[in-house]
């Protein structure tokens, strides 16, 4: 009885594995199939310097001067006071 338990749970065991397999090779070759544990992907965005320290931020509205036309990213509220100030 109990080795007909444990040939069970290695069969699930081993289904269950060739089923990843076969779900990891359908996603590599694009199949465009959906799987709930597909990671969504974000769009790219680009980085900016940060023109102070020289930190790569992504531009937010908030932390953002234009001066003479062009507009400048900071990481934290102190890079751009001290930018402001120069």
């Amino acid at each position: 009885m109990i080795r007909i338990l444990l040939l069970a749970i290695l069969f699930m065991l081993v289904a269950h594995t060739f089923w990843r397999v076969v779900e990891g090779i359908v996603a590599g070759a694009g199949s465009g199939s959906t799987s709930r544990r597909r990671r969504s992907i974000r769009p790219s965005v680009k980085l900016v310097k940060d023109p102070v320290c020289g930190t790569w931020v992504t531009p937010r509205e908030e932390m953002a001067v234009t001066r003479g036309g062009a507009t400048h990213y900071f990481c934290s509220d102190a890079c751009r006071k001290n930018f402001l100030r120069s």
